[in-house]
């Protein structure tokens, strides 16, 4: 069943943050990822929901993947990276 990575990142840094990012798509192809949603325009259309300032949904084959990702290597090398440069919520959702 598929499983979608869902992120909410607010950037303090944004030149150290495309470090980040050439590093997470990296570990994200290597572990059969997908981007499906990669900082677009967000708008609320129903209810109280804050917009996030970016946000992010990677697919991924399965949860297991999902979490094989998060913790590999390649993505705690990315997270280093991303240390000073932004905050992020994360979760990972199976699909239907």
């Amino acid at each position: 069943m598929a499983a979608y990575l869902v992120v909410e990142a607010k950037v303090q840094d944004a030149q150290a943050y495309e470090i980040y990012k050439k590093l997470a798509q990296t570990a994200i192809a290597a572990y059969g990822g997908r981007y499906l949603v990669r900082g677009g325009p967000v708008e609320t259309i129903e209810g109280d929901w804050t917009p996030p300032e970016r946000l992010v949904i990677v697919e991924f084959d399965s949860v297991e993947a999902a979490k094989q990702f998060y913790d590999s290597p390649e993505y705690r090398a990315a997270r280093l990276a991303r240390e000073n440069a932004a905050s992020m919520n994360m979760l990972v959702v199976g699909g239907v």
